[in-house]
Order: C-alpha cells, then structure tokens, then sequence
C-alpha cells in the first residue's frame, strides 16, 4: 500500500470514510446503478495502490502523480482508461475538498491521443440493412433487422432501446419518447420517415399493448440488453460482419449526420449530450474525412461552378 504523508487538516476522517460520504451523495443526487458501480470499481482500484484507512488530511498531489505512475507501469491499461480511473478518484477527492477534509488542489489528466471511434462502413451497412426473406426468416432475426434500422436513424444507447414501450412511438407527430436515458430526463427526437415505415410494417406482426415493450422477445416478454447485444453480434456475424458493437451504430449516426452536413447543436440534442464538447470530438475525429466533401459544400466554389466561372484568368 502506498503511504504518502503531509500535514494533518483540522477534520479528519479516512479516505475510506469520504468515500462512502460521496457515495451516499451521489445515490441522493439519484446518478444511475450503471454510474455508482463505475465508482466502486474505481474505488476498488485506487485501494490495491493506496492506504484509504489513511486520513484524508494526507491525500496530496503527490498520491495522484504517484496513482498515474503505477497505473502507466502496469502496461494492461491504455491512457484514455487511466483517466478514468482518475476522473473518479478526482470526483471523491474534489468532494472532499469541498468539506474541508482536503486540501485544495487542482487534478488533471494525462495528455491521450484521441482514437478513432469504431463506425459501420457504409458496404457493411448495405448488408446490414438489407431486408431478411420474410418467407424465411424467424421473428427474431426480423426484429433484429428492424433493431439495426433503429440504431442507425436514431443514435440511441442500448440502455435506451431496451426501455422503449410501443406507446413511445408516435407515428402521428413524428416523434420518439424517450423515458429512460443516461441523464434520466426524458427527451423527445424526431421519427425519420424511413424508420417510421420500417416500425409501421414490424407493428403489424408485434402487435402487443401500448405499455409493452417495442423489442421484444419470441414470447412478447422485455429483452435485456445483454440478450440485446448477442442478438446483434449473431445476427452481425451471420452476415459477414466482423464488427459486432451496438454503441458502433451510435458513432456511425454521429459521424454521417457531421458528413452529410448536419449541424452539431441539432446532433447533441439527438445524442442527448449535456455538453457540447462531447460532439466537438466527433468532428476532431472525423476531419480528416470532412475535407473529402468540403468542396462541395464550399459556398464559394459551388457559386463558380455554378456560374461557369471557375477558370483563372491569364495575365502576361
């Protein structure tokens, strides 16, 4: 265990201790069972390095310095993954300062390399997208079709899709509810008229109540998402496709929506991100592929190269 001493603050309680205070702090402030396990994970980790039994008044700078230095030597965790195992360990210690049972100072993170999010090409979504033998094929592998349909026009997390009843389709104003999102406030986007036929023709052999779920399984039951995801992948591989991620369709949507012109402010209400940051990473991710169109959508040289005066004029 790591022990790193500095002078003692006037409260006191163990690093263990503030934990547990931020802890209960974040289920009052009702974050998601997904999140709170992501701390104890985080927790768990920092624990094997350092002493939390130690009072918090000896959490320094040097411990985080030093917690960077033994994550980077293990050599099984990547930059962006140690910072966030920092991240965490820089919200319990940020809740401590707030107390005063730490000393204030600034956290950052390591420098990390921004790494291409994995997308579907768009040969591999050709043969996605293309509609199974309704002759042949079983209940499950057309809902499954229609799943993928889904994910691409929409961008939704798994989390999302597994929650969504048939009462949240409204085919008369155009729009999806969504009831159950990462940040737990429901959020409205609009239904694309191509998944709007799609979902009219699967309600036709779902049938089912409005509060039943939109997925479901053989039986009418609600899907869970981990049968969600081996439904993908058998489905993905069955086809040829080597690629089998769900969260893969949700870069694939942020990184067409950007290349067909889309607006990023339009984009982090679709995605439901609360900061626009997170979209600008798309488009620092993508530029490389955005130069390829970017004289096609130049209003200065689609104006020449409609007027027919796109030639130099010689000079002597």
């Amino acid at each position: 265990m790591k022990k790193l001493y500095i002078s003692s603050n006037e409260k006191d309680i163990s690093f263990r201790e503030l934990y547990n205070e931020f802890r209960k702090s974040r289920e009052y402030l009702n974050v998601t069972d997904k999140t709170l396990k992501h701390y104890d994970n985080c927790f768990k980790l920092f624990s094997s390095f350092y002493d939390v039994e130690q009072q918090c008044s000896e959490f320094n700078e040097e411990v985080i310095s030093e917690y960077v230095f033994h994550l980077k030597n293990k050599g099984t965790v990547n930059e962006v993954t140690i910072n966030a195992y920092i991240t965490a360990v820089r919200a319990i210690a940020y809740f401590g300062m707030e107390r005063g049972y730490i000393k204030g100072f600034a956290i950052k993170l390591i420098r990390a390399g921004k790494k291409v999010k994995e997308t579907y090409t768009k040969e591999e979504l050709g043969i996605l997208l293309k509609k199974p033998d309704m002759k042949k094929c079983n209940f499950a592998e057309y809902r499954t079709w229609v799943m993928t349909n889904y994910l691409l026009a929409t961008g939704n997390r798994l989390s999302t899709l597994a929650e969504l009843k048939l009462e949240d389709i409204n085919f008369k104003d155009g729009e999806i509810i969504m009831k159950k999102t990462k940040n737990r406030k429901q959020q409205i986007i609009p239904l694309s008229q191509e998944l709007g036929k799609v979902l009219r023709e699967y309600l036709t052999y779902r049938k089912g109540e409005p509060e039943e779920p939109l997925f479901c399984t053989v039986y009418g039951g609600k899907l869970s998402t981990g049968t969600i995801q081996s439904e993908i992948k058998r489905y993905n591989q069955k086809r040829g496709i080597l690629k089998t991620s769900i969260h893969a369709y949700r870069h694939t949507f942020a990184k067409n929506w950007i290349l067909n012109g889309g607006d990023i402010f339009t984009l982090q209400k679709i995605l439901g991100h609360s900061s626009i940051e997170m979209v600008k990473n798309y488009v620092n991710l993508y530029s490389d592929e955005l130069k390829i169109g970017f004289n096609s959508y130049n209003p200065l040289d689609r104006m020449m190269k409609e007027s027919g005066k796109g030639e130099h004029i010689r000079m002597k």
